[in-house]
């Protein structure tokens, strides 16, 4: 089964805001595959049904992000999986707002969750969607990625999320080097 993981933080205070754009990935494909988030486990929100032909368990963390490795871990034990199975989708600050891109492994570039996962999970070799938010240039890193997105920021984000979920989906039926070869050159403006 493919472990999908969208990073975010619970609560309506976040719901909208740049932290939470791995969590609107999830949602959508959820929507999108009609799969219901009806379990609470592992300190989780949990949906489990088929993308592309494939068993997944999508996963929203309700940890808050800077614990999502104890979540993540959780899961990954519960459901006895494999970390090659796992996508963890995230923002990212290094890219520029509108940008995806899928990688294999690496580091976390700051990204406290990430931090968390690896710390749990004692590896950085997973699969990850980066989902570009940019970097702030007036405010701390902090306030930026707990920040709403821009009005036009928002205009494009259906565009943005549209093309994650259709990322995931061949990297369920195909795998990560095909999702990489087709979208990482993906780029909308704001």
């Amino acid at each position: 089964m493919k472990l999908i993981v969208g990073l975010g933080n619970p609560g309506s205070r976040y719901e909208q805001t740049r932290h939470n754009i791995g969590f609107k990935v999830i949602d959508a494909l959820a929507k999108a595959h009609d799969i219901d988030f009806n379990k609470k486990q592992c300190r989780s929100l949990l949906g489990q049904g088929f993308l592309s032909g494939e068993k997944v368990l999508l996963v929203k963390p309700q940890t808050y992000m800077n614990n999502s490795g104890e979540a993540v871990w959780e899961t990954l034990n519960f459901y006895r999986d494999n970390i090659d199975d796992l996508l963890v989708i995230h923002d990212d600050l290094d890219l520029e707002y509108g940008r995806l891109r899928f990688k294999d492994g690496g580091g976390t570039g700051g990204h406290n969750g990430l931090k968390s996962i690896e710390k749990m999970i004692n590896s950085s070799d997973y699969g990850r969607l980066k989902m570009g938010i940019g970097r702030p240039e007036q405010m701390s890193v902090e306030s930026y990625v707990l920040s709403k997105f821009s009005k036009e920021e928002n205009q494009v984000l259906p565009k943005l999320i549209d093309a994650a979920v259709a990322g995931v989906e061949v990297w369920c039926q195909d795998g990560l080097e095909k999702a990489m070869n087709k979208f990482n050159g993906f780029h909308i403006n704001a």
